[in-house]
C-alpha cells in the first residue's frame, strides 16, 4: 500500500489517502484468477501456470469454461462478452483481460 498525502482544495488542509499500487494491484488479480481457475478446474494451484492452456493443459471442457468465465465475471464484478470469452483460453490471457478490462 502507498500512503500520500493529498491537499484539500476546499480547506487547505492535509490528509492521508491510501491508495494501492499498480503492481499490487496487478499481482493480486493475478493471484485471484489463479485460484479461481484451480477452484473451477478442480486442480492444485501450483498446476496453475500463466502459460497453462485451460483444455490443453488443465482438463477443462466447454461447460468449464463458461462456468470458469462466469467464476471471473463475478469475482471482478465485470461482464465478459462472449465473442471475448472465446478468446480467453489460457491463464494469462484471462489475466490479461481482467487487467485491461477493470474500470
Amino acid at each position: 500500500m502507498v500512503q500520500k498525502l493529498v491537499k484539500s482544495a476546499a480547506s487547505g488542509e492535509m490528509s492521508r489517502h491510501t491508495t494501492e499500487s499498480k503492481d499490487y494491484v496487478m499481482s493480486n488479480i493475478e493471484d485471484r484468477v489463479r485460484k479461481i481457475v484451480a477452484e473451477q478446474l478442480g486442480v492444485k494451484e501450483e498446476e496453475v501456470k500463466a502459460e497453462a492452456s485451460f483444455v490443453d493443459d488443465l482438463g477443462a471442457d466447454s461447460l468449464d469454461t463458461v462456468e470458469l468465465v462466469m467464476a471471473l465475471e463475478e469475482e471482478f464484478e465485470t461482464e465478459i462478452p462472449d465473442e471475448e470469452a472465446e478468446k480467453i483460453t489460457t491463464v494469462q490471457l484471462a489475466i490479461d483481460y481482467i487487467n485491461n478490462n477493470l474500470s
